[in-house]
């Protein structure tokens, strides 16, 4: 899900190997940055191409680098006269900033087309890291709110069912806060933000019958907007790519927090059958077809955009989020309509939004992660985890699973399409001399002298 690095110039002035100081540094600075790309849900490969390429920059080109779900291990070889140098880092998960992810990306630039002394280099990272969010947390909650309201209008729920959804998000957003400060486990808090997600439903099918809504497009769209916090990418993309454990504790995490919020979700519908309230119905024919096709588009790029809003993105990261949830809607409605099922649909659209984020994020100068992960955002199945759930309680277990089920296929088509556009990204911007030689053009010394500047500023090298 990162930018791919390619093999770090040799540096012109390497650091002293024998110093112990100085080494550490090194490998401080290279797991901290592993540290910030992992717990953004970036894949394990690419997170230790990231950490092999900050520790090679600076003469650490043999590294043994063990990455997994919330730990980075890393044991330098110093030659044969000297001890190997060993660290480890537990990876703390904080809150996803887009923000903070870019500009280690930046620092990442720097340190290749400089050659920035450690201790400096560390400084700057101390810096990012420390900063507080670029914006307030109201309008991360806003966010969240305005990717529900897209979400239901791109299930033509209307305006009204956009509304209701963006309240809903609303009160889910501010309520998992207050317990997440009071240490409340993930699992309850998504737990309690299906149990909210359904509650107006409720109360829309049974005081509001006359006004002809759908009331189980807002259950749909907040079980998108939970759906859409998980790392669902990161665990298929690292099953693909050859981290099996590290997947596998990711997936479960998907998993357990999916479990929460339909638990959440079923246990106010079973209230609400107790107390005689309407329970909300759902049309298990297709959602999504090629109608009002403008209005879809434009819901697509709103969602898209207020996702990566939420996720505290810089400003010039959201017109090529927006742009990157239009095409994944479009892609989508297309294959759909071209008479293929909703996971080739998925996978299709998420191939083109991982080819995107790979070649939208250069000119918008952010990471591929996060143009991809907001771009996907529109196609994630909360109606479809709905329809099995209604089905389930109304005892059409084979009608419920089937749906439960293709909605587990249709999150791994989005994550495989993902990871498979990205590749296709790297291939094509790979320089002509790259693939010719495999190798990089040495860095010429500055007129300063203090340091190399290889020629181009992407440690992609593309």
């Amino acid at each position: 899900m990162a930018d791919a690095v390619v093999e770090a110039p040799a540096p012109l002035q390497p650091i002293d190997l024998t110093d112990d100081a100085t080494v550490t540094q090194v490998l401080d600075l290279a797991e901290r940055v592993g540290e910030v790309v992992l717990s953004a849900g970036t894949a394990v490969t690419d997170t230790t191409d990231q950490i092999e390429f900050i520790a090679s920059t600076y003469g650490l080109s043999n590294c043994d680098i063990d990455v997994t779900y919330n730990s980075i291990r890393i044991s330098a070889d110093r030659g044969p006269t000297m001890p190997p140098a060993s660290t480890m880092r537990v990876v703390h998960y904080r809150s996803l900033d887009f923000t903070r992810l870019a500009a280690v990306d930046r620092l990442t630039r720097r340190i290749r087309r400089e050659l920035v002394p450690p201790e400096e280099a560390l400084e700057a990272l101390d810096a990012i890291t420390s900063a507080p969010h670029p914006y307030n947390r109201w309008i991360s909650t806003f966010g969240w709110a305005f990717m529900a309201a897209g979400v239901a209008l791109l299930l033509n729920g209307g305006l009204l069912i956009a509304a209701i959804s963006f309240a809903t998000t609303w009160l889910i957003d501010r309520t998992n806060r207050r317990l997440n400060r009071r240490g409340l486990p993930f699992f309850f808090q998504h737990m309690v933000g299906g149990a909210i997600a359904a509650s107006p439903a409720v109360l829309v099918s049974t005081f509001a019958s006359h006004l002809k809504l759908d009331p189980a497009l807002i259950i749909a769209a907040g079980i998108a907007v939970l759906l859409a916090g998980l790392q669902l990418v990161g665990s298929v993309e690292d099953a693909i790519t050859g981290a099996p454990i590290t997947a596998s504790a990711r997936m479960l995490e998907v998993v357990m927090m999916t479990g929460g919020i339909i638990a959440g979700i079923v246990l106010t519908l079973r209230v609400a059958e107790l107390m005689e309230f309407t329970v909300p119905t759902v049309d298990m024919s297709p959602g999504r077809d090629l109608t009002n096709l403008p209005v879809k588009l434009f819901a697509g790029a709103i969602t898209s955009l207020a996702f990566a809003l939420a996720c505290y993105a810089e400003r010039r990261a959201l017109a090529a989020a927006a742009f990157s949830g239009a095409a994944a809607t479009v892609v989508y409605l297309l294959v759909q309509h071209a008479g293929f099922g909703p996971v080739i649909s998925s996978g299709v659209a998420a191939v083109v939004v991982g080819l995107a984020g790979g070649l939208l994020a250069r000119r918008a100068l952010t990471p591929p992660l996060v143009v991809t992960l907001a771009g996907i955002t529109p196609l994630l199945p909360g109606l479809r985890v709905y329809r099995g759930l209604y089905a389930l309680l109304n005892n059409e277990q084979l009608i419920g699973l089937n749906q439960l089920f293709s909605a587990f296929a249709v999150g791994c088509a989005l994550a495989a399409g993902v990871t498979l556009g990205e590749w296709f990204a790297r291939d094509l911007r790979r320089p002509r001399i790259i693939t010719r030689l495999n190798t990089i053009r040495r860095p010429r010394l500055n007129k300063a002298g203090l340091g190399a500047v290889p020629r181009g500023d992407n440690p992609s090298g593309r």
